[in-house]
């Protein structure tokens, strides 16, 4: 018999293919991404508006629509700014309007604040106030211009009180609505853990009337500018409102326009400035603060 020999297949080598492993996208970085999109998005929207509106300013005199003599082109009221600028006017103006403009706004700050507090929080004083600070609140400060020119001279005193007045009842009205809507859990919350009643106000209804407050800062430091400006149109030998009317007077239209821009940069920069630190003192709450 014959045996059959079994044959040997050759083996069959199997090649495996690579399989793709996606990539995973850092969560992180893409986080960062939406964030810095965001922003640049919120920053396009004021500049396209600032673009037009100046390239409206631009364009209008130099087609006709308006009369060049008295509105000139944005260029060359931009001239204008920067010889003003050059040769020391422009600051020697903004330096005299912004002494002015901080002292009295300051003056009011420290005293509308205590004020305002005391009257919200202490029933007697509000009864004992409110009528004459009524009175008071509901008479404009540039009616009062004259009286406070003849009282205290022509001079900075009369121009920093008038700031002062004008810039006080702001700040006081908004602090007495931030203190007296202050919620009344957070105040029986905290009455009930054995806060005192200074370390009450300190850690529950100043935080929680911060930003009232501030909304009253803020229109009391564009007060202060609109106040100060109509203060230097009578009497006054520096200042931006000085500069507008003197180039006004003089028929030197585009230094008038400079001066009006450059008020209108300081304002804001006063608002960005206070946006920037009532955000620093607010960061404990979760609403963000519209600018």
């Amino acid at each position: 018999m014959s045996s059959a020999v079994p044959v040997l297949e050759r083996p069959t080598r199997i090649i495996a293919e690579p399989v793709a492993i996606p990539t995973a996208v850092p969560v992180a970085s893409s986080g960062r991404t939406r964030v810095v999109g965001s922003a640049v998005l919120r920053l396009a929207k004021p500049l396209l508006a600032f673009a037009l509106l100046l390239g409206a300013w631009e364009l209008a005199p130099r087609f006709g629509l308006v009369d060049e003599v008295f509105l000139p082109p944005f260029s060359t009221v931009v001239q204008a700014f920067v010889e003003l600028a050059g040769n020391g006017q422009l600051a020697e103006h903004t330096s005299a309007s912004l002494t002015r403009s901080v002292t009295g706004f300051s003056f009011a700050l420290v005293l509308a604040v205590p004020v305002g507090i005391a009257i919200a929080w202490y029933k007697p004083i509000s009864d004992f106030l409110n009528p004459v600070l009524e009175l008071f609140r509901n008479t404009a400060a540039l009616a009062l211009l004259p009286v406070f020119v003849l009282i205290l001279g022509i001079g900075e005193t009369s121009k920093i009180a008038l700031i002062g007045y004008a810039t006080f009842f702001p700040i006081l009205l908004n602090t007495i609505t931030g203190v007296r809507t202050v919620d009344p859990l957070l105040v029986k919350s905290a009455v009930s853990l054995g806060f005192s009643p200074l370390r009450l106000f300190q850690k529950v209804i100043l935080p929680a009337a911060i930003p009232s407050i501030f909304t009253g800062i803020r229109m009391a430091a564009a007060g202060s500018i609109l106040v100060l400006i109509a203060a230097e149109m009578i009497g006054a030998r520096a200042g931006l409102g000085y500069l507008i009317t003197a180039a006004q007077q003089n028929f030197q239209i585009p230094q008038m326009y400079a001066g009006i821009v450059a008020i209108s940069l300081i304002g804001l920069g006063f608002n960005f400035a206070l946006v920037a630190l009532e955000r620093r003192l607010s960061r404990w709450r979760t609403a963000p603060t519209n600018a």
